[in-house]
């Protein structure tokens, strides 16, 4: 799969799939700086949870043909509505993005470049105001992507320690692996891009990009947490990852096999 041939990566148009929940506060800075960096040919597709806030006026407000929003009829959470904004985007590459961080200059190129030869692409990030990388929940130190990321397995080991910092936010994949990624499976209530990780690590067509391309905001209400978990939720997360692992490699088999 990851030998597909594939369009000449400058050519190539970007899908940027954003789900938003009460957003307004933080939205128009994130969703400014990824236009100014948008193809003509490129789209942003936003599917709106149901918000209660202002974020609904926010989004009708604005004035920009690459923009296509959807609305949930009711409250899905973040997992459904990410897969309902992949599900819908209709370009070569998809970018993830989440409603509140901040695009760094050059990432809309940087990770479709990337593509080129990989299924799927995560890059590091760093912390809005600081622009310093977060500290890894085990050793304390700065919490960055192995170089490369060819050794797949040690990243999915990683993974199950709780030491390897995929943030959906900093991922893009290709079109072709949406038939390993989607449906999301039936179970995942979180950690979408955990779910995406694994299964670029399974199939072996995951790849580092070892610069950061995010400006990660930390507020009270980010959906992905900033602190270490407990040890019956940490346990519950790893328990997670273990059956993500057996789904992933399940359909690495059944895309294998002759049709």
């Amino acid at each position: 799969m990851s030998g597909t041939p594939q369009r000449d990566r400058a050519a190539a148009t970007a899908s940027v799939c954003m789900a938003t929940y009460n957003g307004e506060k933080y939205l128009t800075a994130q969703i400014d700086s990824i236009l100014e960096q948008l193809h003509a040919d490129d789209e942003l597709i936003i599917v709106d949870d149901a918000s209660t806030d202002g974020t609904p006026e926010l989004l009708a407000a604005l004035d920009d043909p690459r923009v296509v929003i959807y609305r949930n009829p009711e409250n899905l959470g973040y997992v459904r509505t990410f897969e309902r904004a992949m599900s819908l985007a209709g370009r070569d590459v998809l970018l993830l993005s989440d409603q509140d961080d901040v695009w760094i200059t050059g990432r809309r190129d940087m990770l479709v470049a990337a593509t080129g030869d990989a299924q799927i692409v995560a890059s590091d990030l760093l912390l809005l105001g600081s622009e310093q990388p977060l500290r890894s929940p085990l050793t304390g130190r700065p919490w960055l992507l192995p170089v490369g990321g060819g050794r797949h397995l040690r990243n999915q080991l990683l993974m199950l320690i709780g030491n390897a910092p995929y943030f959906g936010c900093a991922m893009a994949l290709r079109r072709d692996a949406l038939s390993l990624v989607l449906p999301f499976p039936e179970y995942l209530h979180e950690s979408h891009d955990l779910w995406i990780a694994t299964v670029g690590n399974t199939v072996g067509t995951l790849r580092h990009v070892s610069r950061p391309t995010i400006l990660r905001r930390i507020h009270d209400s980010n959906t992905s947490p900033s602190r270490p978990r407990g040890v019956l939720k940490a346990l519950n997360s790893r328990l997670l990852l273990l059956r993500l692992w057996a789904e992933a490699a399940r359909r690495r088999t059944k895309a294998s096999r002759p049709h």
